[in-house]
Parts: structure tokens; sequence; C-alpha cells
């Protein structure tokens, strides 16, 4: 091959590698139990190149996250664990400069953690409660935890910097994300009050990275594990990644990764991903 041919060649495998290493990947997943899902979450972690996963439902305290193991494989860890409930971590490709693990509003519960990575982006990983009935103080927590998150994202944004907010917000935000809305209508996931404060964070200027990407209907992060729901696709958009401003203009795709829910171990919940543009930051 003449010289110039292979100087040519060079320059464009160096283009591929740098097309490569272009996207970043962030991703968020109720895994309800880490050390039970641990070989599926690993397996999707490495096989998917994820560079951030935000976790909830890790319902075990910190020492016994399985820490070694993920820190082994190149993953640096944030936790706020909680014994047999909630327990919210980040797990990241970037070192960790700063951590906040708890926020007003979450009653002492593991249900909040937010991380700013080297690379300068901000990342938040919530466990939104469920709620119960409507008529259960669980549902008068879950609304108050939702305006806590509100108020938090207008500190966020007052300080001008990137970041998401991804998690399990255990609200489905309109029709499209139920499998039946007039069954739904007025029941928790799908309460007026709940999708109310839903839109409250989208009018502050956040962006539902899945709704950018996506126009799908019947498109769900979760199915019960009761009633054959999986099989009959009978589930909900409940899980979420919001964009502040600048993230969103980096913005490249978003989607859910139902093929873990086939597992024989899996959770009750799908990976909601979305990939950035990194020469943005």
């Amino acid at each position: 091959m003449h010289i110039m041919q292979v100087a040519y060649m060079l320059k464009i495998c160096r283009f591929c590698n740098s097309l490569i290493y272009m996207f970043t990947r962030i991703a968020t997943w109720n895994v309800n139990s880490i050390r039970v899902r641990f070989d599926i979450v690993i397996n999707w972690a490495q096989s998917t190149k994820s560079d951030v996963i935000l976790l909830q439902e890790t319902k075990c305290i910190d020492e016994k996250f399985p820490r070694l193991e993920f820190e082994n494989l190149g993953w640096h860890l944030a936790l706020r664990g909680q014994k047999t409930y909630n327990g919210v971590a980040i797990m990241s490709r970037q070192p960790i400069i700063e951590e906040i693990c708890k926020i007003v509003g979450d009653n002492g519960e593991a249900r909040y953690i937010e991380a700013k990575l080297q690379n300068g982006i901000r990342v938040i990983s919530i466990y939104v409660p469920m709620g119960q009935s409507v008529e259960s103080n669980h549902f008068v927590f879950k609304l108050k935890f939702l305006d806590a998150i509100r108020e938090r994202v207008i500190h966020l944004l007052n300080m001008e910097e990137p970041f998401v907010l991804g998690g399990d917000y255990n609200v489905a935000p309109d029709e499209r994300d139920v499998f039946d809305a007039e069954k739904m209508k007025d029941h928790i996931l799908f309460h007026h009050e709940e999708r109310k404060r839903f839109r409250s964070l989208l009018h502050l200027g956040l962006t539902d990275a899945f709704r950018a990407s996506n126009n799908e209907i019947r498109r769900f992060s979760w199915w019960d594990y009761r009633a054959n729901s999986w099989l009959r696709n009978r589930g909900l958009r409940i899980d979420h990644l919001l964009l502040s401003p600048q993230i969103t203009d980096w913005l490249v795709v978003a989607d859910i990764d139902d093929s873990p829910r086939s597992n024989k171990k899996c959770s009750d919940h799908a990976p909601v991903w979305c990939e950035l543009n990194s020469n943005y930051y």
C-alpha cells in the first residue's frame, strides 16, 4: 500500500475512534435490590458502555453494597443506602468530586443523592414515594417530596450548572404513558396532583429526555410482576431523565431499553437512557 494511502487510513481510524468517544450515555434504573440483580446490572452496564447509571431501590445499607465489585470494573460510586427499603446510588466512569446525600422533605429516607462529576455535570438520582393510595399519608408525603425536588431544581437552575435529574418518579406524565388512561384516572401514579407537580418541573425549563426523542404511545418503563403485565404490555412510563436547559442542547437521543425486563431475575423496571454529545463540554 502506498504511504499516502496508509496515512489516509490512519487518519480515518483516528476519526472513527474520536466518534466512539463522542457521546456520554446516562441511564436511570430502579433495580429493585442491587444485590439480587448485581449480575444483570453489571452485564447491562458493560454491554451498553454506559458512563453514568442512576440507581433506585438498592435496598441495602452502604456497607452491604457490592462496592468493591463495581470499583474493580472502574466505577466511581456515591451511595445512600437503607436496610430493606429504598436506597439510591450513582455509578460513574468519571470521578465524583462532590456529593449531597439528602434533601429537605425526604423524611430521613434514602430517596435522594446528588453528585458533581469531574467533567462538570451534576447528576441526581431520586426515588419518589409510590404513595400507596390517594387517601393515605404516604400520598401526602409523595406530594411534599415532589415539592422539595422542585425547590432543589430552582436552586440548581440558579447555579447555572448542567444537570440531569433522573430516577423513579412514580408518576406517569400523560395518557401516552399508561396502559389504560380511563382505568388509571385519579389513581396513584397517574393522579392529577402528581402529574401537576411533574409538569411544574418541566415548566421550570427541564426537558423530558425520552419525550424529546420519542412520541410513541405505550412505551413503558415499569410492569407489575402480577397479572401477566409484562407479556400483556400493561405498564407505565414512570422512570424519567429530566435535563437542565444546558444538557438539553447536548441531547442526541433517548430511549427505554426493556430487554433486561425479560431476564429470569429481572427488576420490574427497565433502564431509561440518553446520550449526550460530549463535544459540548
